[in-house]
């Protein structure tokens, strides 16, 4: 972000301030609508307004704690951990398009997780495996694959195994081999402890992201929910009101308010008005379903 962008401060999580405190810190940041955090995007990218830049910062670094609890097996410092993550969300924000369709939360979750992953693969001078993105997906998913193939607790792999999860990491087999080696240590258990001044034991050091079986059920169910409230939202509209809501948020490449204004003879001012109404209009929509469905 810019100069001045970086001159606002945020909440800072200290050894003498704690994660409780930083986390009520943090709760007092409000969460954004959908539109409030539209426009405040488009102050950002239009414009460079700190002030809008700084206020979707703020109201996601919740969703940055919550994902940095997830690594708190490495042993690290949870404070760097969660400054990693916000240096990752403000990546996020600096490169967030609006126009997309989707929210913040979606496009800074993939920013956060990879800021946090570098910073771990940084802090561990044990696992000295590069900077690929293959030797990267295996530290973050050997143990994963083992458990698939039932090699968890079988100490040295067979070349079997070896040759399986290399193809299913597409890394070689050496490589899988020596992080094998390095992440079971000279012990061979991942019940063995992390280190004798942290808690935790090594089956803790891998977080697997893939969703469950469960998780991507419900998650497609809730999609299709969506999508059919959607649609029926989108009948409340006036046709040229849908027409460019559609343009202007349902689209991978959104019209630009010139092209709209030239298509209907309007100002840009008087598409971007009904370009809002459409939005409200169709949230108010969209809730009173919801609310239905749940009644159902």
């Amino acid at each position: 972000m810019s100069d001045t962008s970086e001159k606002t401060t945020l909440p800072i999580l200290t050894p003498d301030g704690g994660l409780s405190r930083y986390l009520q810190e943090i709760r007092q940041f409000p969460v954004l609508d959908p539109e409030e955090e539209y426009m405040l995007a488009k102050r950002w990218r239009e414009h460079e307004d700190s002030e809008a830049a700084h206020k979707m910062v703020t109201s996601h670094l919740r969703l940055v704690a919550k994902m940095a609890m997830g690594y708190r097996g490495y042993g690290l410092p949870i404070g760097e951990v969660i400054s990693e993550g916000n240096v990752g969300l403000m990546q996020a924000v600096k490169r967030f398009e609006p126009e997309k369709g989707f929210r913040l939360s979606t496009y800074a979750m993939w920013w956060i997780r990879a800021a946090i992953q570098e910073y771990i693969l940084r802090s561990w001078s044990l696992v000295k495996i590069g900077t690929t993105a293959a030797q990267k997906k295996l530290f973050f998913n050997l143990r994963r694959v083992k458990t698939q193939i039932q090699a968890l607790d079988e100490g040295d792999m067979t070349s079997e195994q070896v040759a399986l999860i290399a193809q299913k990491l597409s890394v070689s087999e050496q490589e899988v081999t020596n992080m094998n080696q390095r992440l079971a240590g000279q012990d061979n258990s991942l019940n063995a402890p992390l280190r004798m001044d942290a808690d935790g034991e090594w089956q803790d050091w891998l977080v697997d992201d893939k969703p469950n079986q469960e998780a991507e059920l419900g998650e497609s169910e809730e999609f299709k929910i969506r999508h059919a409230l959607l649609e029926d939202a989108l009948q409340h509209l006036t046709g040229r009101e849908r027409e460019i809501l559609t343009a202007r948020r349902l689209r991978e490449e959104p019209a630009t308010l010139e092209d709209l204004s030239q298509e209907y003879n309007i100002s840009r001012e008087r598409v971007r008005q009904i370009e809002v109404r459409a939005f409200e209009k169709l949230q108010r929509a969209m809730r009173r379903a919801a609310r239905e469905t749940v009644r159902k």
